[in-house]
């Protein structure tokens, strides 16, 4: 809503309305960091809940510094204690559901980070702890698995304070979570936040290849919306819209449903900019997958991709 996407998008009221059609419809995540815009989006989050905190559960995070053309890695006790007081000036809050690490800072040991987040929860301006994953296309070990170096971070956090939650991208067109981390979390009742689990927009069948992103959009840049590899991705959505023709739902609903498919432990956290958008994402919850709607999905070919 006010940070990564289109820059003629970014509409304050509108995405406040939106917020609030989403609680209407069910919805009660509510997930952003500080990093997004920087800082505006928690403002629109605090802006969105005034008078209606108790029906959402805040999800916001820390340790990204963003620059101009740079983002940096910020893990210093002292800078976690002062992000976290900013984030509940701005989020209009007493305290925050669930402070999520963005990203462990290469300088510093991530115990002493994790360490500093755990105090937060011992003062009560924090109910619980969670860790975004590196990403499966992080640089890693020869011949180690896309998420072996989130597990090793996990499993040292594990021994300061007990994680509650680890984000990671979750969909249809990238599975990796599903064969390490989401056994890891589940084997410790861990909750996965499924992150762009309609693939940034194009598993909802609304994109076509070729149609270009404004600058400011990530996806201008991003190999995946290259029009070669959106053209070659469209077998995936083809696949994803036949179901849901059977279904009664949308494209965009079957993507969320199979990711709710995947276990209790997982939650999708869809991007809406649209009040239709947010409350069409809701009704997936409603949406019920059989054996023969997942085994079509599953069967669907692999997603192309050009990330080397």
């Amino acid at each position: 809503m006010s940070w990564g996407y289109s820059a003629s998008q970014q509409l304050g009221e509108r995405s406040v309305r939106t917020v609030h059609a989403a609680l209407d419809a069910g919805v009660r995540l509510l997930d952003t960091a500080d990093m997004y815009g920087p800082f505006t989006n928690e403002l629109l989050v605090g802006r969105a809940l005034k008078g209606r905190r108790r029906e959402a559960f805040v999800s916001t995070k820390c340790g990204l510094l963003v620059g101009d053309q740079h983002i940096v890695a910020n893990g210093r006790p002292g800078y976690v204690r002062r992000a976290c007081d900013a984030s509940l000036r701005r989020l209009q809050t007493d305290v925050i559901d669930l402070y999520q690490l963005h990203r462990a800072d290469p300088e510093v040991p991530v115990e002493e980070t994790w360490g500093a987040m755990a105090e937060l929860v011992t003062a009560g301006k924090v109910r619980s702890l969670g860790l975004c994953a590196v990403g499966a296309r992080a640089p890693r070990r020869s011949g180690e698995g896309p998420h072996e170096g989130t597990i090793r971070q996990l499993d040292r956090i594990q021994q300061v304070f007990p994680v509650s939650a680890v984000e990671a991208e979750l969909s249809v067109w990238s599975r990796e979570a599903l064969a390490e981390l989401l056994p890891w979390c589940v084997a410790r009742g861990v909750g996965l936040l499924a992150a762009m689990p309609l693939g940034s927009g194009y598993l909802t069948g609304t994109l076509k290849p070729g149609q270009g992103f404004e600058p400011e959009d990530l996806r201008a840049r991003h190999p995946r919306f290259t029009a070669e590899v959106m053209a070659a991705n469209q077998p995936v959505v083809a696949g994803l819209r036949r179901v849901a023709e059977r279904r009664g739902a949308t494209v965009a609903q079957v993507a969320l449903a199979w990711v709710l498919r995947q276990g209790p432990h997982v939650v999708p956290v869809p991007g809406a900019k649209r009040e239709r958008w947010a409350v069409e994402n809701a009704g997936a919850a409603r949406v019920v997958l059989d054996d023969r709607d997942l085994t079509e999905i599953d069967g669907l070919p692999a997603a192309c991709e050009s990330w080397d």
